[in-house]
């Protein structure tokens, strides 16, 4: 296994940075009238308890029925489309995202109010999903955002922005988008730099993915797996790794895996598989 331990090294330069199965969950409600939204919530939307694991099932979510609980009675009026977009967006963060932490999950969200760009996206998605707004969750090498498609436009949603985090203007989302997606050469890059914040410099970006809910799930187990690699706890890693694959089955968490493996052999002189 030592032989392939300068691969797995390189390979992490495209494993721990970035997120491709396409599985689109196709919103009931996406027609839109005029400028309002044809609201009816959607009758399968992907439930919060796919973000929450087995230990944390009794994560209170009174005040995430609070935000649903009044989000439903602004849309129950057939406000303009991008008003209600704006109210999502802003309540969101009142109610629920108060506080940036790396590698935040979304049961800490739930219980603390801590959140990283993984689990505040999720929670904006899993809302747009509700009412049956047309987008799409983006992957980048260490970050992830919305797109949101309103009256043949484009809108981000920046969940790690409270203030100037929804953009609207052209020229601004072009900008943004031109940032993030520009390529770059592929690089080792320090394992502590997980998706979980925004990179101020993003010349050296080599992912750019459309991802929908279900595979943002396994890239929060992802994150979680990237702690417990740095503490240098792999068997932990490994076993959160596994489950990220079941929901994403990506190259880059597939690549962090097998370094893990490679790791704790290692570590503990035998393979962590057998």
């Amino acid at each position: 296994m030592a032989k392939t331990l300068p691969l797995m090294l390189f390979l992490l330069g495209i494993a721990v940075l970035g997120f491709c199965q396409e599985y689109r969950i196709e919103p009931i409600n996406s027609d839109f009238s005029g400028s309002e939204l044809a609201y009816t919530k959607t009758k399968n939307p992907v439930s919060i308890h796919l973000f929450v694991n087995e230990q944390e099932k009794n994560t209170p979510i009174t005040n995430w029925e609070a935000l649903l609980q009044e989000l439903d009675q602004k849309a129950s009026k057939k406000p303009d489309s991008l008003a209600l977009l704006r109210h999502i967006f802003q309540k969101t963060h009142q109610r629920l995202l108060k506080n940036y932490k790396q590698h935040s999950t979304v049961a800490v969200l739930l219980s603390q109010g801590k959140y990283d760009c993984v689990s505040g996206s999720a929670l904006l998605g899993l809302l747009l999903d509700r009412y049956g707004y047309t987008y799409e969750i983006v992957e980048t090498d260490y970050h992830v955002f919305l797109e949101v498609l309103l009256n043949g436009k484009t809108v981000i949603l920046e969940s790690t922005l409270p203030v100037g985090g929804m953009i609207t203007s052209t020229s601004a989302v072009n900008n943004y988008l031109a940032a993030y997606s520009s390529e770059g050469d592929l690089a080792t890059r320090n394992i502590s730099e997980g998706l979980a914040g925004t990179r101020i410099n993003t010349s050296d970006n080599t992912i750019f993915r459309k991802v929908n809910l279900l595979e943002l799930v396994g890239l929060q187990y992802y994150n979680e797996a990237i702690v417990h690699f740095n503490l240098q706890e792999y068997r932990k890693a490994i076993d959160l790794l596994t489950k990220a694959l079941a929901y994403y089955p990506s190259e880059r968490i597939e690549g962090l895996k097998e370094l893990s493996i490679e790791l704790a052999y290692h570590s503990y002189g035998y393979d962590i598989r057998n």
